[in-house]
């Protein structure tokens, strides 16, 4: 039976439409495949990405004693968080609402069986 090693990144102030974009590149690949991808990606969202994908792999290492060449990307993906809603005053006392959009990453891992 494979082990699922969990991480998740809360609260990354970033809507959740932008870091599907990275998330759907990485999912299935081997850890240190996906780990050079989002190395190499010029979007913003690779960072909080790779910070939950390196955590998930510390996570295996540290708790089940899996080395990180045998990991793989099981499942991965990007929730919505709570929306914060700032006013933003426009011409003649109008009311123009800013929504500043963050999301939820979960990362699943495990080892790939021969």
């Amino acid at each position: 039976m494979a082990i699922d090693i969990l991480a998740k990144a809360r609260y990354i102030p970033m809507p959740a439409q932008k870091i599907r974009l990275v998330v759907n590149l990485v999912r299935g690949k081997d850890f240190n495949e996906a780990m050079n991808i989002l190395k190499f990606m010029p979007n913003q969202a690779a960072h909080p990405v790779s910070k939950a994908l390196a955590s998930a792999m510390s996570n295996g290492e540290e708790n089940f004693g899996v080395s990180r060449d045998d990991l793989y990307v099981y499942k991965i993906y990007a929730d919505e968080a709570p929306t914060r809603k700032w006013r933003r005053f426009g011409a003649r006392g109008r009311f123009k609402p800013w929504l500043r959009r963050a999301s939820h990453i979960t990362v699943i891992l495990r080892e790939r069986e021969e």
